[in-house]
């Protein structure tokens, strides 16, 4: 990637991405039929480590020379929210609410961003609430269609997804971490090969197969090629000039996408108030790319990134 994305605001490709994210539903729910969770991601990293792996080898060996505090984030990236966050999603999808469930994965930038300003040293300026709690009021809008009467479809898909959320906004964190040393293209197949080990791990500790059917195992092949793949390669390009704290705001597209994929898809409706979030949440977003150096302040000197232009 290169030339005209080179111009393109990082948050704008973090936000594309997300969006691709949200199109996931489309094949994972169907697949929790026949399927199981485990099953899938195995699968999913499967092909996305064949998909890398020409760069496996030099990826690696950059991350060993960066030293063990990113290896550490590259073990976390890959292991928790390549891994062992996407099976806790998918687990959810399996019994809970489509929309409820996708929706609430989004507490995910609150985490985001506490962890950037822990680990990134990156501080939310004043302006930043102006995004972060319109964008929230959007999220719970769009999870609720009685948002003063808040209800949950079970005690086990919330608290898979809440874990999920968790992992997913420390891999914003420590992915943004990585790319101060490891290419975009590196920081990916990092966190491929290591999700792959995690994934095949969890096979036998459940008992869980690892490979589906003919049919189950092509769109598990589609499922990480484009949401996989395509987004992620895409969202760590944009993350490598990104502040995490504001590539958390731009990863809101997905649900967004993920709301609008339960409705015309698995024939769920939003009432006019879930509308007015989808409208909240898509304005925030839209003005991150203009208003993106006045939300947060970076440290005073960040490494720079390996083979950046």
């Amino acid at each position: 990637m290169g030339g005209r994305l080179e111009r393109v605001p990082g948050v704008v490709l973090v936000s594309i991405a997300a969006a691709m994210w949200g199109l996931d539903g489309l094949i994972r729910k169907p697949l929790s039929e026949s399927t199981s969770a485990y099953t899938i991601v195995f699968g999913e990293h499967v092909v996305l480590v064949l998909l890398t792996l020409p760069l496996l080898v030099a990826a690696f060996r950059s991350l060993w020379r960066a030293g063990w505090s990113y290896v550490a984030a590259g073990i976390a990236v890959g292991a928790g929210a390549s891994a062992i966050a996407t099976i806790l999603f998918t687990k959810a999808l399996f019994h809970g609410d489509f929309i409820t469930v996708v929706v609430l994965q989004k507490v995910q930038p609150l985490i985001a961003v506490l962890g950037a300003w822990l680990v990134l040293k990156e501080q939310p300026s004043r302006g930043f609430a102006w995004f972060l709690i319109p964008a929230l009021a959007g999220i719970w809008l769009i999870a609720l269609p009685h948002p003063l009467e808040p209800h949950a479809h079970g005690l086990t898909p919330i608290a898979e997804t809440l874990a999920a959320a968790a992992l997913w906004g420390l891999g914003t964190v420590f992915g943004r971490f990585l790319s101060r040393r490891l290419s975009f293209d590196h920081v990916s197949t990092v966190r491929f090969g290591f999700g792959l080990i995690a994934s095949a791990c969890a096979l036998p500790i459940v008992g869980a197969s690892a490979f589906s059917n003919a049919h189950d195992s092509f769109w598990i092949a589609v499922l990480a090629f484009v949401t996989g793949f395509l987004a992620l390669g895409l969202y760590y390009y944009g993350l490598k000039r990104t502040p995490a704290v504001l590539a958390a705001l731009g990863e809101l597209a997905f649900p967004v996408t993920a709301a609008l994929v339960g409705i015309y898809v698995f024939d769920d409706t939003l009432r006019w108030t879930q509308w007015v979030g989808v409208a909240l949440t898509v304005g925030v977003i839209s003005f991150l790319p203009v208003r993106r150096r006045d939300i947060v302040r970076m440290p005073a000197r960040e490494p720079a990134l390996a083979g950046s232009s």
